[in-house]
């Protein structure tokens, strides 16, 4: 009798969903690239060593190395929140903070997990764009040595931003040289760093390991994965312990290869790139027809994969009901729309459509 895993599956399984609903409320909402889940599946079958001592998680290293230099050590965590908690608690000290911009997602969007897990001090910034600038982080890099105060240890930046902006690598070089000078790290959260090279037309070390960057948080959901980001670090011994706080902080995957496999679907070839470039295209291509809509208006420059407008509050509830996306201040009526490697033209035609129709009602 053949081994189980060398057998054909078969399955029960029930499509619960209409695989013809499209929407814009997040790059999160796509389903998984296909050529991702081919790379699952050549990982599958067999056994191989967990937590992170497969074939596929020490190929993973050089993938890496060869996007963000030879000192790069990569590990692969469950998800996006997991990889900022893990990467910030491994560059604070107990009584750390992390100086970051107001609207940034480890503020916003992580129900204070770096606060409560971490065990960190975020002290933040109002940012006109997302983006912050040495003279921002000024405002709360002081009292290193006063023990009433928690001590800046490092500055988390997000590329690309909350709000769809992008840093240029000047700008993060910048941000860097006035953090090291200071005694701190840089950290950059890079839930969309693919969608940020392919606007900046740049190789991922150009605004990163080559710009000072310490640690990374690489995002690979958002861009077509089933699950997993990982944590890259980019200073040889800059961070105690990864492997510790990794799984101190519930990031280690048992079956790892699973993770790694992915990754290097995403990266050894082109993949990353051309999903994040035909996400800002779609992008554009909504914030090119958007602007030809009286009564709604752009907030914030579309440069990447993020559409952020405002319109009347009632045709947005209407349009809600045709297509998914989210209010992002429902008080002043303004929402985001994210385009994904999936979207199509005819996604953001119809998108623009009913967005017509609704503001005529």
């Amino acid at each position: 009798m053949a081994h189980p895993s060398a057998l054909t599956a078969t399955t029960d399984a029930t499509r619960h969903h209409d695989p013809e609903v499209r929407g814009f409320a997040s790059d999160n909402y796509s389903g998984v690239h296909p050529e991702i889940l081919t790379a699952i599946a050549l990982a599958n079958g067999g056994h191989q060593p967990a937590y992170g001592a497969d074939a596929y998680t020490e190929h993973l290293q050089g993938v890496f190395r060869a996007h963000l230099g030879p000192h790069a050590e990569v590990y692969p965590v469950f998800n996006g929140t997991g990889a900022n908690v893990v990467a910030l608690q491994a560059l604070t000290d107990r009584w750390g903070a992390v100086i970051t911009a107001e609207t940034a997602h480890i503020h916003t969007d992580e129900c204070g997990a770096p606060e409560r897990v971490g065990g960190l001090k975020l002290l933040t910034v109002p940012t006109p764009d997302g983006k912050l600038t040495p003279e921002l982080i000024a405002r709360q890099a002081f009292g290193f040595d006063d023990e009433h105060r928690a001590t800046p240890q490092v500055v988390s930046i997000t590329q690309t931003t909350e709000l769809g902006t992008r840093y240029t690598p000047e700008e993060i070089r910048a941000i860097c040289e006035f953090a090291h000078e200071r005694g701190m790290t840089v950290h950059l959260d890079g839930a969309r760093i693919a969608n940020a090279a392919a606007a900046l037309d740049l190789p991922l070390a150009a605004f990163t390991t080559d710009a000072g960057v310490d640690v990374l948080s690489f995002g690979g959901t958002k861009n077509g994965m089933l699950f997993g980001e990982a944590v890259v670090l980019l200073t040889p011994g800059v961070a105690r312990r990864m492997r510790h706080v990794r799984k101190l902080s519930m990031q280690l995957a048992a079956k790892m290869r699973f993770v790694s496999a992915q990754f290097e679907a995403l990266l050894a070839g082109d993949l990353w790139l051309r999903g994040a470039r035909h996400a800002n295209a779609m992008a554009r291509r909504l914030a090119e027809g958007v602007r030809e809509v009286d009564g709604v208006r752009i907030l914030h420059p579309v440069e990447s994969n993020a559409v952020f407008a405002r319109l009347p509050h009632d045709v947005s509830e209407r349009l809600q009901k045709r297509y998914r996306f989210y209010f992002w201040d429902e008080a002043a009526g303004d929402v985001r729309w994210m385009c994904s490697f999936d979207t199509t033209d005819e996604d953001v035609d119809g998108f623009l459509t009913a967005l017509r129709e609704e503001m005529a009602r």
